[in-house]
């Protein structure tokens, strides 16, 4: 049971799909990091080719390193402008990219596993955060551990890094960013005689009080999301709070942040401050059209918010409402996000991490180039980068990149599980039950923890 136990800790997010840059439309329709939860379609496109390279590492002595990864816009644009950084001292260094969407990396894995052979892995792999602690529970022979090779790890934000750790080792290189973000129209806050400042460094109680006026003067609720998912996972993580407990063991019916929670949700939903949406289509065209008048998920939302380019100059940024009476609260949480891995068939991973050290955990260059494409970086020192201080138009001139990077230094590190996605998806069809069945909290509660019990111990 022990050895189950530590199989069931640890799940990278929620990425949070979570979930990458990363989740399916249920998840953030994140376009950042695409995982197993969903294949975005130019994923399925270039699945295709990969099938017929299945993936070897380099070979002993070569300074060519493969990699597995899906996006030719976002993450393999990302990997050739590091790799042609790297190559300015290191001329003969080269990546062979092959993509592949995240279910069939996750395929490949479990086939390697089961089957014995390893050396169909490339050198690197790419993951959506809230999966990746539970590859490496689930698929321990797959990864590298990095933990002793140097990686400056302490340049990131602590959220971020402690997705890709699993029992206080290092599997994973941080990428992208799903630092959660607060957007709002501010012609509609200003109907409704508030500011920007108004929804900075405040409280969930605050929130709630300031929306109904909001509702009230207005007609818009401030808030809209794909049923409690995504908006659940950002109020739990902001709190550092977890499904389950240190041992692994689900922990819903005595879980004081997620009853906390539960009671804020319920609250918003019932006010009519926060709508349900019954798709991707309609959660971004409540934002696009002004139906809504505000956005809270991870910092790539902000490109479905810039699809409307009529209402540049009207959303500005800010931080997250934090949970009253909890004393871990914070302002800052994630939603989504992607982590390299090095694979334990990788012939020279010191070249793997000493690439890594010189473009993604620390060159200002890649993530001034690669900003054009929406990858906000997690490296800490990026923030400074002048590029990150612009002023962006659409964001009323507000250096929304620097902002972020600076939040995802406060995002705290969360305990996830390997039956992360279970335990969500039980807790949320309890809230739909105290919303519209008159549910009382503790029973549905206990309802949802068991049957995450039942559904870990029958898989």
């Amino acid at each position: 049971m022990k050895k189950r136990m530590t199989t069931l800790i640890l799940s990278g997010i929620l990425s949070l799909a979570m979930l990458a840059g990363c989740g399916n439309a249920q998840d953030g329709g994140s376009t950042s990091g695409q995982g197993s939860a969903g294949s975005s379609p130019q994923e399925a496109a270039g699945s295709a080719d990969s099938q017929e390279t299945a993936g070897t590492g380099a070979s002993e002595g070569s300074e060519t390193l493969t990699v597995w990864c899906w996006d030719p816009a976002y993450n393999i644009n990302a990997l050739k402008i590091a790799e042609s950084i790297y190559q300015k001292d290191h001329p003969d260094f080269r990546l062979e990219i092959i993509e592949t969407n995240g279910e069939e990396i996750n395929t490949k894995m479990a086939t390697a596993t089961t089957s014995g052979v390893f050396d169909v892995l490339p050198d690197i792999l790419l993951f959506d955060d809230s999966g990746f602690q539970s590859s490496v529970t689930s698929y321990p022979e797959v990864f590298a551990d990095l933990t002793d090779y140097g990686f400056n790890y302490e340049e990131f934000s602590p959220g971020k890094v402690g997705f890709s750790t699993v029992d206080g080792r290092h599997y994973g290189i941080p990428f992208d960013s799903g630092t959660a973000i607060a957007c709002y129209r501010k012609d509609i806050l200003e109907q409704a005689g508030y500011t920007i400042a108004d929804f900075t460094d405040i409280t969930w109680n605050e929130w709630m009080e300031k929306a109904k006026v909001v509702l009230e003067k207005t007609g818009c609720p401030l808030l809209n999301g794909l049923s409690s998912y995504n908006q659940m996972t950002i109020m739990m993580q902001s709190a550092g709070g977890s499904f389950f407990d240190k041992d692994g063991n689900p922990n819903l019916v005595d879980n004081e942040i997620l009853r906390e929670v539960v009671e804020v949700y319920t609250e918003m939903v019932k006010e009519g401050v926060y709508t349900e949406e019954t798709g991707w289509d309609t959660y971004i065209g409540g934002m696009n059209t002004g139906r809504i008048a505000g956005a809270m998920n991870g910092c790539w939302i902000m490109a479905s918010l810039q699809a409307a380019e009529e209402q540049s100059g009207l959303w500005e940024i800010t931080n997250l409402p934090k949970l009253d009476g909890i004393a871990s609260a914070t302002n800052y949480a994630s939603q989504g996000g992607s982590s390299w891995a090095v694979t334990s068939q990788c012939s020279n991973p010191q070249l793997a991490v000493d690439f890594f050290k010189a473009t993604f955990g620390g060159s200002m260059e890649l993530y001034e180039q690669i900003l054009e494409t929406g990858a906000i970086s997690t490296w800490i020192p990026a923030a400074d980068s002048p590029k990150y201080e612009e002023p962006v138009a659409f964001f009323n001139n507000q250096p929304v990149f620097s902002l972020i990077t600076t939040y995802s230094a406060s995002v705290p590190e969360c305990y996830v599980g390997v039956y992360f996605r279970n335990a969500r998806s039980d807790v949320a069809n309890a809230i739909t039950n105290i919303i519209y069945s008159g549910g009382d909290i503790d029973s549905e509660l206990q309802a949802a923890q068991d049957t995450l019990i039942f559904e870990m111990e029958n898989k």
